[in-house]
């Protein structure tokens, strides 16, 4: 069975700067017949303000609930590719959602490696504090063994996209055969 015939999500998690918004628009380029959502970015859309201010206005618990909704909502259709907020996994009944019609990848990467990618970010509520290498070593170190319950985990440490992209690929062919 190849990927245009089956209907199972690609669902991409890990932590911020692990690639999973710049890996699913590749994705999605490579597989025409799927759709591509980042929960983020369908969060503030709902919203109708950015992350930060969510985080700023109404608290951390806000906007998990928001991001349970829309990965409700995305996890009941076909076809789509799944970019995930680095926290998502952290909620049982969010991992439960997304493995009811999907295929999970973590996206994994090292402490150091996040870092170098997102260092000069400043859109990411969590890490924006004095020692963001620290708080990226402790969140690792705390999100973990959630990120493992994914079916695959993708090393993306000092590696090109088309790398990264063929070994999701190759795994997501091989499960839904």
């Amino acid at each position: 069975m190849s990927a245009e015939e089956n209907n199972k999500n690609i669902v991409l998690t890990g932590m911020p700067g692990a690639g999973k918004t710049y890996i699913g628009n590749k994705l999605a380029k490579i597989l025409v017949h799927f759709d591509f959502v980042d929960i983020d970015s369908e969060i503030e859309k709902q919203a109708k303000m950015n992350i930060c201010e969510i985080f700023e206005k109404f608290g951390q618990d806000y906007f998990r609930k928001l991001e349970q909704e829309i990965i409700e909502k995305f996890s009941k259709l076909k076809n789509q590719i799944i970019a995930t907020g680095g926290g998502t996994c952290q909620s049982p009944k969010n991992v439960l959602n997304l493995k009811k019609n999907g295929i999970i990848f973590y996206l994994s990467a090292t402490s150091d490696e996040l870092f170098s990618r997102i260092k000069n970010e400043t859109k990411r509520p969590l890490l924006n504090v004095e020692n963001s290498l620290e708080e990226i070593k402790k969140l690792l170190s705390k999100r973990r063994r959630n990120y493992l319950k994914a079916d695959f985990v993708i090393d993306t440490n000092k590696k090109q996209a088309y790398t990264i992209l063929d070994s999701i690929l190759k795994e997501y062919e091989g499960h839904v055969k």
